[in-house]
C-alpha cells in the first residue's frame, strides 16, 4: 500500500512547471489584449494542472504494467516499484482527467464556445495514449511532437483564447517558446531513460537517434526557446524582450546535458529544466501583463 507521500511522489510535482508555465503566458497575453479574465484563467489552471497530474499517472500505470519501469532511475513509480496496484493508480488517473473534463466544461459554458469540447477530448486522449493503448505513440518516439502541442501550443492559445475569444500571431509565437522547453524537458528525461528504455523496448526519439543527437537536439530546443521572447517582443512591446535574459538559467542544465552526465546525474538538468520553464512562463506572462 504506497503512502500518501509516494503518491505525491508518484504524481511527479517536479514536472509541474509544464502545466503552470503555459497558463501563465495565456494570462499575460489576455492581460496585454485587455481582457484579462481571472476566473477563466483560474478554470484553465487546473485543466492543466490536472491534466499533467493524469498524465503521470497515467504513465506510471501503463509503463509499469509493460515492465518498463523496472529498470529504470528517476521519480517513484507507483506501479513499477509494486507500491500500488494497477488498478488503483490508473483510477486515480482518470480522476485527474475527470477534473480537467470538469474545470474544462465550465469554460466552455462560460465562452460558448463549444467547439473547445474536442480540444478537451482530443488532450484528454492524448494523455492516455502517450504511453496507453495498443499501440501508444511514445513508443514510437513522437512523444515531443505531442508535448509540443498539447503542453506548448494548445494550453497557451486556449488560456488566451478563452479570455479574449480570438487567436492572434503573438499568442502562436509566445506559444511556441513555451512547447519548446517543454520539449526540453522531455528530452532530459528520455536522454536519462536510454538505457532502460532501450532494453524494454520502448523506443523514444532519444532512443532512436542516441545518445549524441538527443544532447544536441536538448540544446537547440532550449536556445530556440530564449529567442522566441524576442520574436514576441516585436509584435507586442519592446519590454517583453526582456525575457529572454531567464535563458541565463539554462546555463547550467546545459553543461550538465552537454558535459555528458548519464543516469542519475542527469536529474540535476532535468529539475533546472522545469525552473527554467517555469521562470520563463511567469516571467514572459508578467512582461506581456506590463506591456
Amino acid at each position: 500500500m504506497a503512502t500518501g507521500r509516494q503518491w505525491y511522489e508518484g504524481a511527479r510535482p517536479r514536472t509541474l512547471p509544464a502545466a503552470i508555465a503555459p497558463v501563465a503566458v495565456g494570462a499575460g497575453l489576455g492581460a496585454w489584449a485587455a481582457a484579462f479574465d481571472a476566473g477563466r484563467v483560474l478554470l484553465a489552471l487546473i485543466v492543466s494542472v490536472a491534466l499533467q497530474v493524469g498524465v503521470n499517472y497515467a504513465n506510471d500505470y501503463s509503463d509499469g504494467i509493460r515492465g518498463t519501469d523496472e529498470k529504470r532511475v528517476g521519480p517513484v513509480r507507483l506501479v513499477g516499484q509494486g507500491l500500488a496496484a494497477p488498478t488503483t493508480v490508473k483510477r486515480a488517473a482518470f480522476v485527474a482527467f475527470g477534473v480537467a473534463a470538469a474545470a474544462g466544461l465550465l469554460l466552455v459554458i462560460l465562452t460558448a464556445q463549444w467547439w473547445l469540447l474536442a480540444v478537451g477530448a482530443a488532450s484528454i486522449a492524448a494523455a492516455w495514449l502517450y504511453t496507453g493503448g495498443p499501440r501508444p505513440y511514445g513508443y514510437a518516439g513522437l512523444g515531443e511532437v505531442f508535448v509540443f502541442v498539447f503542453f506548448g501550443l494548445v494550453p497557451v492559445m486556449g488560456t488566451a483564447y478563452v479570455q479574449t475569444l480570438a487567436i492572434t500571431w503573438p499568442d502562436l509565437v509566445a506559444s511556441i517558446g513555451v512547447g519548446l522547453l517543454a520539449c526540453a524537458i522531455l528530452v532530459t528525461n528520455n536522454l536519462r531513460d536510454i538505457p532502460g528504455d532501450t532494453v524494454a523496448g520502448k523506443t523514444t526519439l532519444a532512443v532512436r537517434i542516441g545518445d549524441a543527437r538527443t544532447r544536441s537536439l536538448y540544446s537547440a530546443l532550449v536556445i530556440a526557446a530564449v529567442i522566441v521572447p524576442l520574436a514576441v517582443a516585436a509584435l507586442t512591446s519592446a519590454w517583453v524582450a526582456l525575457a529572454s535574459l531567464t535563458g541565463l538559467l539554462a546555463v547550467q542544465p546545459l553543461r550538465v546535458v552537454l558535459g555528458g552526465a548519464r543516469g542519475p546525474a542527469l536529474i540535476p538538468a532535468l529539475k533546472a529544466t522545469g525552473e527554467l520553464l517555469l521562470v520563463y512562463g511567469l516571467a514572459l506572462g508578467a512582461l506581456l501583463a506590463f506591456a
